[in-house]
């Protein structure tokens, strides 16, 4: 008895045999320092002595734990890479006290930094202060609970902290995050100054004492106070609204990235031991952001460079209720949010060519019954596969998840089906059919390992969003 899925073409076998098991073949805003540091980690982390260094980098850092306030129907993660919330205090305590009263303490800005897998492009996506939107009951540290409401986004931080934020921006993009960093006001200062200032373009002078800010026009480096002014600043650069300053910001950033992924930089061990130093001073993060994660990610981002990180905006229309207050653009934001929820798997070079004795004239995608079979531990991922082979006319008649999991991917197929298991290696390439004994005659599966299944001409793109900043431009190009 067959029942049939979504519209994509998918069916399910009740009758399907069991999966198989495959040959084993070998076994900021003031956030701007906190991407900086991510990138800039890599000297650090590629030095044979470096773990003494980590380790004195680790000790300095202010964690919290916050994984029993996150919720209990998070979304899954679905991938290997890597979601890292930034979130921009503006706290009036402490070292901070001087830049004015302020009762309790707000995000300024939110970020959601996202990391591909294997560390080859990373894209922050920033979420206006002034975007009105639901929010979902939030645990506050004492254990009281603030009830759910719908007001701004920036309330969420005021409401129970980080979490709160934390729970808020995965409820409303359905993306999982896997840690937060916070820094506030004098953190960002000690962060800029030790990368010996940051490179801006003012398109006007600026005398403006509320952010006790005063710049000449033109190209110039700015650091301390001067840098915080200017990423603060509302009504004398731009329109006065929350989202010119967010672009501003993000030039900034991509400033910040480009000069810390500098060759000059990244050189230098003293002056990136210095920089590294001063930003674990000045940020807070969850308690699972541990050393040996710290190393891993600084592992992978060896390839990073300024032309690989961009920064945008969820896309937002005018709130009808309130002119100075916005809402997000669902119709422009979802597709975003998707492609970081689905970001699986880089693209690859050209797989090798298919020995010659496995060369068999494939069949029409129609006459391919496939059973598609999850043996990795990214959730969702044998569905979306099969909804993409569906749409390519492929019969996929069981979607299952193997108990045993596996590193490699494998095409196999029963008695009869050579040409079918030809036809579904030339949409998912790179991995040579195989045959299997106990496979049912006529019928193919693919049975996806840790490597992943990319079908061919399907690649991980993130959807261009007006107004997009790019950390390798010219930074009087971008503001």
């Amino acid at each position: 008895m067959q029942r049939t899925g979504a519209s994509s073409g998918v069916y399910y076998a009740d009758n399907a045999p069991p999966p198989p098991e495959p040959p084993v073949r070998g076994r900021l805003w003031r956030v701007l320092g906190v991407v900086s540091v991510v990138l800039s980690v890599v000297l650090v982390a590629g030095c044979l002595t470096a773990y003494g260094f980590w380790r004195r980098l680790d000790g300095q850092i202010d964690r919290e734990d916050v994984d029993g306030r996150l919720g209990q129907n998070r979304p899954p993660k679905l991938n290997s890479s890597l979601n890292i919330l930034l979130i921009g205090s503006d706290s009036r305590a402490g070292e901070n006290a001087r830049y004015g009263a302020e009762a309790g303490q707000r995000s300024d800005t939110t970020i959601l930094l996202h990391i591909s897998p294997g560390g080859e492009s990373a894209i922050g996506i920033s979420f206006p202060r002034d975007s009105m939107v639901q929010m979902p009951a939030c645990k506050r540290k004492n254990g009281t609970t603030v009830p759910a409401q719908f007001g701004m986004i920036n309330a969420a931080f005021s409401n129970g902290g980080p979490a709160c934020t934390w729970h808020t921006i995965e409820w409303l993009t359905k993306i999982h995050i896997d840690h937060y960093v916070e820094v506030d006001f004098a953190g960002f200062k000690r962060v800029v100054d030790a990368l010996g200032g940051v490179e801006i373009c003012v398109p006007k002078r600026i005398d403006d004492p509320k952010a006790e800010l005063h710049l000449r026009a033109g190209r110039q480096t700015v650091r301390g106070d001067q840098a915080l002014g200017y990423v603060r600043t509302r009504y004398v650069l731009g329109d006065g609204s929350d989202l010119g300053r967010i672009k501003r910001q993000q030039a900034f950033m991509a400033s910040v990235v480009k000069k810390a992924t500098d060759k000059g930089m990244l050189t230098d061990p003293g002056r990136t031991y210095a920089f590294l130093s001063a930003a674990t001073k000045s940020i807070k993060a969850d308690d699972r952001l541990t050393l040996s994660v710290m190393q891993k990610l600084a592992a992978s981002l060896r390839g990073m460079s300024a032309g690989k990180v961009r920064f945008v905006t969820v896309p937002v229309q005018p709130y009808p209720q309130d002119k100075y207050r916005v809402q997000f653009d669902r119709a422009l934001a979802e597709p975003l949010f998707k492609a970081v929820r689905e970001d699986d798997k880089l693209p690859e070079p050209a797989p090798a060519p298919v020995p010659a004795q496995n060369k068999v004239k494939p069949v029409p995608p129609e006459q391919v019954r496939v059973g598609v079979y999850n043996a990795s531990t990214m959730e969702g991922l044998a569905g979306r596969t099969a909804e993409q082979l569906g749409e390519r006319g492929f019969q996929v008649v069981k979607v299952g998840t193997s108990k045993k999991k596996y590193d490699r991917t494998a095409i196999l197929y029963g008695a009869g089906a050579e040409r079918q298991a030809a036809r579904l290696a030339v949409a998912v390439p790179g991995h040579p059919p195989r045959p299997w004994r106990s496979a049912k005659p006529g019928h193919v599966y693919l049975v996806i390992g840790a490597d992943g299944a990319r079908l061919r001409g399907v690649k991980p793109t993130m959807p261009k969003l007006a107004g997009e900043i790019r950390a390798d431009r010219d930074i009087c190009a971008q503001t």
